[in-house]
């Protein structure tokens, strides 16, 4: 999906999908249907970000779907909220004290110089072998990271050597139209 293809409307519509879905887990509110229009119908890769209290609780995403945006919405939000390995699951009492933020992916694009890299425009995917690390390209903003310190903590992620997109890792950038409810 390109940047910016998602209108105001687009946007609170996915939000208000992703708490919903979280909500209904707790018997908060009733399954949500979401609605039905073209945006939503389209196939984008995305990640659901779970913080409480404005600290990550969550984030786990699909960078290649093959259902409509709002169904990988859905299931992103709950497997943010709930099984994320990496923190216990969601309590129903922090839902009033929890925000939400989307990232909908673009496509991927190969990389053969990483001057080609921008921080704060760019997430990356690094691959060699079985072993494939993504990371957002907000993640290095908020680490205050330089392109060499986001190509390492990529490779990190994914399990391989920091110096691996040095020696025959492939590299893949893209973008991410990013939003999110207020604290």
């Amino acid at each position: 999906m390109r940047e910016g293809t998602l209108s105001e409307e687009d946007r609170r519509a996915l939000l208000a999908l992703a708490r919903e879905t979280i909500a209904a887990h707790f018997g908060r509110a009733p399954a949500p249907q979401g609605e039905t229009r073209a945006t939503l119908d389209a196939r984008a890769g995305v990640f659901v970000t779970v913080k409480v209290h404005g600290e990550l609780r969550g984030c786990i995403g699909i960078p290649e779907p093959s259902q409509p945006l709002a169904q990988v919405v859905q299931h992103c939000a709950a497997a943010a909220a709930f099984e994320d390995p990496r923190f216990p699951a969601l309590r129903a009492d922090e839902l009033p004290s929890t925000t939400l933020e989307i990232s909908v992916l673009s496509n991927f694009q190969s990389v053969t110089d990483p001057g080609d890299i921008a921080v704060g425009r760019h997430g990356l995917i690094i691959e060699r072998g079985s072993y494939r690390g993504l990371l957002l390209p907000q993640v290095a903003v908020e680490h205050g990271w330089t392109v060499e310190q986001f190509l390492e903590h990529t490779c990190r992620k994914a399990g391989l050597p920091r110096d691996a997109w040095r020696y025959g890792a492939t590299l893949e950038t893209f973008e991410a139209e990013v939003f999110g409810e207020s604290a």
